[in-house]
C-alpha cells in the first residue's frame, strides 16, 4: 500500500511511520532524510538544500519532487511506501500523482499550541540523532545523550521564532492537501493528540476500516 502522512511539525509523523512499517511491511521514506543524506554529501545540491531549511523554509518543488521520484524508483518502494515530508504543496501532490499515485493520505490532525509545547521541548543528539524531550522523555544527564555521550542540543528550527514561521508554511503551503486528498476520495483522518501508541492504534482501526 502506498500511503502519505500528512499533519503539522510536531504530529509525530516521523515515530508513527517507524511504527507502522512493523505491520504494513513498507519502507518508511522520509524527505527529511533525503535532505540529510543531501547535506551530508556536501554537493551543491546538499549546499543548497541546508541553506533553505536553516532559513525556515521549505525546499523548492522541482528539488524535491527530482530527490523523491528518485527514491520512489529503488526497488524497496515497488511494493509499497509511507511517504513522510512529501508532498508539501499542491504542486508536488500533482507531480506524485504522475508518477506514483498513492492509495491513500492519512492526516496526523494537531492544534498549534500542542505543536509549541512538543516542538519547545525537542532536544537532538548531535552525534547520533537520539530526540528528547524536556517534559516527555528526558535524557538521563542535562545535555549529554544517554546511547552516546555526545551533545544533547536545540536546532534552530526548534527555536520559538522557527516554530511559528514553520507553523505559518504549513498553514500556508501544506494544509491545503488536506481538502486536495479529501476531493480524491482517500483522506483518512487520524487525531494526534493522545500518546504514540493510542495513535497507533487509532491509525490501525482507520485502516482497517477501510479494508
Amino acid at each position: 500500500m502506498k500511503l502519505i502522512f500528512l499533519g503539522p511539525p510536531g504530529a509525530g509523523k516521523g515515530t508513527l511511520a517507524a511504527k507502522a512499517v512493523e505491520f504494513l511491511k513498507v519502507p518508511h521514506i522520509s524527505t527529511g532524510a533525503i535532505f540529510r543524506s543531501a547535506m551530508a554529501a556536501k554537493s551543491p545540491l546538499g549546499l543548497k538544500v541546508k541553506a533553505i531549511i536553516d532559513a525556515g523554509k521549505l525546499v523548492d518543488d522541482e528539488t524535491t519532487i527530482e530527490l523523491v521520484k528518485d527514491r520512489l524508483a529503488q526497488a524497496d518502494a515497488q511494493g509499497g511506501y509511507i511517504l513522510d515530508g512529501f508532498p508539501r504543496t499542491i504542486p508536488q501532490a500533482e507531480a506524485l500523482a504522475a508518477f506514483s499515485p498513492v492509495d491513500r493520505a492519512v492526516n496526523f490532525d494537531l492544534p498549534d499550541s500542542a505543536v509549541r509545547e512538543r516542538l519547545g521541548g525537542r532536544r537532538v543528539c548531535r552525534q547520533c540523532g537520539t530526540n528528547y524531550h524536556q517534559v516527555f522523555n528526558r535524557s538521563r544527564r542535562e545535555g549529554i545523550c544517554d546511547s552516546c555521550g555526545g551533545e544533547v542540543y536545540i536546532r534552530d528550527d526548534d527555536q520559538p521564532g522557527a516554530i511559528q514561521k514553520r507553523l505559518e508554511v504549513y498553514r500556508e503551503q501544506t494544509a491545503p492537501l488536506t481538502a486536495f486528498y479529501r476531493n480524491l476520495g482517500i483522506l483518512v483522518e487520524v487525531d494526534a493528540s493522545p500518546d504514540v501508541e493510542q495513535v497507533v492504534e487509532n491509525f490501525k482501526s482507520a485502516m482497517e476500516k477501510l479494508v
